[in-house]
């Protein structure tokens, strides 16, 4: 009965947010205040339920998201995306150009949002194609399959963030273990893939694109940009102190050292709320005030950066929210006894319940929310490494993006697609990305 209660909640979403095409943060509040009625949870609890999901969420994803879109923020804005992207692509050169693409992708997909990230480059890879005149999707494939990656294994993105904070999992081992599987399944699904989606679809790869719906872009003269290398680093200043720390406290707990002041401030220094702000600051330097930028126009970036991701913080808050009462209404547990004493890897059975979701839902971060409050409650019983959890759970929920989804439809006509071909090439590539993540995931599990 639970399950045919959410299994409602889920339809009725997908009614209003389609169908009557209601904000997804009212249809997530809606249907929360629905299944809660259903569950029959009592008058008095549902209201705090829904607050405490959403606050608990949004308490731990706020600052760290924030930050994390001032960072991107000032990286576009100075010029710094730019400047990587056309440095590695002079370096890689033509015959090379794919690995280019990946690499700047990458790099860019970890400072910037999945969207912007996308807006930024398609401008630098439809000029790269005129000059080398190759096709845009043989250049577009690898560069959405290195933004998506990083979008669903990497902090301090707000899916694997969020989904890190709610299981409770170390964000640090999340991004160490996120990296080694995001490297071998960004090659799978993006320059292997378009090789292959070449020979399927051919002439999908004639076909010239339209970005006129992205408006005129701001470009820089390559002499005005900040330095390549200080640009990268600013880029990856998060990954680097995360990484460290992380590498620091595995050293630590491996030779069973005493957890003395400076473990604690390396591990002060290497939570993702404390590195996003020393990134913020440093970018603050070297992407505005070291090139003569005034204060004012580096605040005016960071302030564009969050009213951009207003609504997006709701509707994360929305699925929190959501989750919640599937936990505190008893779904969680009803799911944790349905599977009690089944031999399935609770990697497994996230990655399917978020994979499922996906495929309804449409969104990634509403999905993999839904996910945790079903998969939580069995994580007690299990001895599983939390952080392999939470990338399971983003594998899941980035399968088979279709109709449902913004960025199908920002892929089809950005590169002039047809239905069949978007299918046979984007829906088909996040499917690559979702099973390759979990298949890299399952082979980590069995060495750590």
């Amino acid at each position: 009965m639970p399950l045919f209660i959410v299994a409602c909640g889920i339809l009725a979403l997908l009614i209003l947010i389609m169908a009557l095409k209601v904000n997804t943060f009212v249809s997530l509040i809606i249907v929360s205040f629905g299944i809660a009625l259903a569950l029959g949870m009592p008058l008095d609890s549902i209201v705090n339920s829904i607050e405490a999901g959403l606050g608990g969420t949004l308490g731990h994803l706020a600052l760290i998201f924030g930050l994390g879109a001032m960072l991107g923020r000032l990286i576009a804005d100075a010029g710094g995306a730019q400047r990587i992207s056309m440095t590695l692509i002079g370096r890689f050169g033509e015959k090379k150009i794919q690995w280019a693409v990946v690499v700047a992708s990458f790099i860019i997909g970890i400072a910037l949002f999945f969207e912007v990230g996308l807006v930024l480059l398609i401008p630098i890879i439809f000029s790269i194609s005129k000059q080398l005149k190759v096709s845009i999707l043989y250049l577009g494939i690898p560069m959405v399959a290195a933004l998506s990656v990083t979008h669903g294994f990497l902090p301090p993105h707000p899916g694997p963030t969020v989904i890190a904070g709610e299981y409770g999992a170390n964000i640090g081992e999340v991004l160490l273990y996120g990296f080694i599987i995001a490297i071998p399944t960004v090659i799978l699904a993006g320059p292997l893939f378009a090789k292959v989606a070449k020979k399927i679809l051919p002439e999908s790869f004639k076909k010239t694109g339209n970005i006129a719906s992205l408006g005129e872009q701001k470009t820089f003269k390559l002499e005005d940009t900040p330095g390549f290398g200080i640009s990268v680093f600013t880029a990856m200043l998060p990954v680097i102190l995360m990484s460290i720390a992380t590498i620091i406290s595995l050293i630590q707990e491996t030779m069973g050292l005493e957890n003395n002041t400076l473990f604690k401030f390396v591990s002060f220094i290497g939570n993702a709320s404390t590195t996003m702000l020393i990134s913020l600051v440093v970018a603050f330097f070297t992407m505005g005030l070291s090139r003569n930028i005034p204060v004012k126009q580096v605040m005016d970036s960071c302030t564009a950066a969050i009213t951009q991701i207003g609504m997006m913080l709701l509707i994360i808050g929305g699925g929190g929210a959501f989750k919640q009462v599937l936990i505190d209404g008893g779904v969680g547990n009803y799911v944790a006894e349905l599977f009690n004493g089944t031999s399935l890897s609770p990697i497994l059975l996230a990655w399917m319940i978020a994979a499922i979701l996906r495929i309804a839902l449409g969104s990634a971060t509403v999905s993999a929310l839904t996910t945790v409050g079903l998969v939580t409650p069995m994580l007690g019983h299990s001895d599983v490494n939390l952080a392999l959890v939470v990338l399971a759970t983003g594998a899941g929920s980035l399968i088979a993006s279709h109709v449902n989804d913004a960025g199908f439809w920002m892929f089809k006509e950005y590169f002039g697609l047809s239905m069949k071909e978007t299918f046979a090439t984007w829906t088909l590539l996040e499917t690559i990305i979702s099973v390759a993540g979990l298949g890299f995931i399952l082979l980590l599990s069995l060495v750590i």
